[in-house]
């Protein structure tokens, strides 16, 4: 990535940019804008994740809020962003049949009513097997062990995101 390019955006820009390697939370992308120049990518990625980490625990819960139900409600009615959509799929958990959402719906379901967030996993390192294992598995974390995790996942996807993002900027600066 050009990181001339990214240093030079203004705020809309950056915004329409890299407003979603965080799902749904924008708002981490503008809190990070102000932070340019960036040497790297990596500096970009470490700004965000500073900024995640710095936030109470009621941000850190938001932040996994705005993460859709795994195989869930914004799957079935196409309101996926097309990340999510993109990631979902590549994992094959936008094929599943109505049979084969029904125990991660279930799963999903009890893990939100025990965190009050849902499941989120970086579902671009998994299959569909090691995410429903895991979903059952972590069900069984501490409150705090599992908002720590989840955060991990966070970061995680937004890592890919950044990588994505970079190749796009990279190829736009090209032509």
């Amino acid at each position: 990535m050009e990181m001339q390019t990214v240093n030079s955006m203004n705020y809309e820009h950056f915004l329409d940019v890299f407003g979603n390697v965080v799902e749904k939370c924008p708002l981490v992308a503008a809190a990070v804008w102000a932070g340019r120049p960036f040497s790297s990518v990596s500096a970009l990625e470490k700004n965000i994740g500073d900024f995640i980490d710095s936030l109470p625990r009621s941000g850190k819960e938001g932040i996994l809020r705005c993460h859709p139900d795994l195989a869930g409600r914004e799957l079935l009615r196409g309101t996926l962003t097309p990340e999510s959509q993109r990631e979902l799929s590549q994992a094959g958990l936008t094929s599943l049949t109505a049979g084969q959402r029904f125990q991660p719906s279930e799963l999903n379901a009890s893990y939100k009513s025990r965190f009050n967030f849902p499941f989120v996993i970086c579902v671009r390192m998994s299959d569909k097997e090691t995410i429903i294992q895991q979903l059952g598995s972590r069900i069984r974390n501490s409150p705090e062990q599992e908002l720590q995790t989840g955060i991990q996942e966070v970061k995680k996807i937004c890592h890919l995101r950044l990588l994505d993002i970079s190749g796009q900027v990279a190829q736009a600066t090209k032509l």
